[in-house]
């Protein structure tokens, strides 16, 4: 593992440990269309053996239990993957289990998973092309890798915006990249058929965003002044706020497969 990819997790532990439990009852991680939409195009018989990358608090995984044979999810974040397996355990399904680890060394073998997930977690990756290549490594030949993040516009100036509001919201946050770079990124890792698939842009109250994540409120103060000074565009792109106060953040759901030969 590389120092930088190293830092970043550190990051990702500190901010994101606290939190857990947070994530756990976080509306817009435990439901919403893109995750019908994922288990929708995974297209799932029931004889499935899924992994889930970046699990966070399980709620990706725990959608495709019913739906799979068997699903394994992995986050670097030790407070997350016990309260993924709690879920689990609650929920009843015992098909569902979660480890710690690091989605740029999966402990899988080759070709281990018919389907590979990620959701909401691929804009803490330190180093996304080795996640893909490590995402590509553990699919079976035809193979259908997932993929939901927030992904900022192809705009620069709204790029960059979007990125100072997630960088004061979460220090451990690396990037949200657009969605062109994402399909170059995956068919980069030698997947076929990379495509975005779906978009959505739900509404994310700033209040409880900021509390999810304990932002300090010297950091909450910044994020409202930057919003009271966003240009028209920049309020256009995200739907601004300002009673109660937040934004529309843009998500993208991508899915690539591995070639059968």
């Amino acid at each position: 593992m590389t120092s930088q990819a190293s830092s970043v997790n550190d990051s990702v532990r500190e901010q994101f440990g606290a939190a857990a439990n947070a994530y756990a009852t976080s509306a817009v991680h435990a439901a919403g269309p893109d995750l019908a939409a994922m288990l929708r195009l995974a297209e799932l018989s029931g004889a499935e053996d899924v992994l889930d990358m970046g699990s966070g608090a399980g709620h990706c995984a725990l959608a495709f239990g019913p739906k799979a044979a068997r699903v394994r999810g992995i986050d670097v974040t030790p407070e997350m993957v016990t309260v993924a397996n709690r879920l689990a355990a609650e929920r009843g399904l015992q098909n569902v289990t979660f480890e710690q680890g690091d989605v740029n060394q999966l402990p899988f073998d080759d070709a281990s998973f018919d389907r590979v997930t990620s959701r909401l977690s691929a804009h803490h990756y330190a180093d996304p092309q080795r996640a893909l290549a490590e995402a590509f490594r553990v699919l079976k030949p035809g193979g259908m890798f997932l993929l939901v993040d927030t992904v900022a516009p192809e705009d620069p100036a709204l790029d960059t915006f979007f990125q100072a509001v997630e960088f004061l919201r979460d220090p451990s946050h690396v990037r949200n990249w657009r969605g062109s770079e994402w399909v170059r990124m995956v068919a980069g890792a030698g997947f076929e058929h990379a495509a975005v698939r779906e978009r959505f842009a739900p509404f994310i109250d700033g209040a409880s965003w900021v509390q999810r994540m304990q932002t300090p409120p010297s950091r909450v103060a910044m994020l409202r002044e930057l919003f009271a000074q966003a240009t028209s565009a920049q309020r256009a792109a995200f739907d601004l706020r300002d009673d109660p106060w937040g934004m529309c953040i843009p998500f993208m759901l991508l899915t690539a497969n591995r070639p059968r030969n």
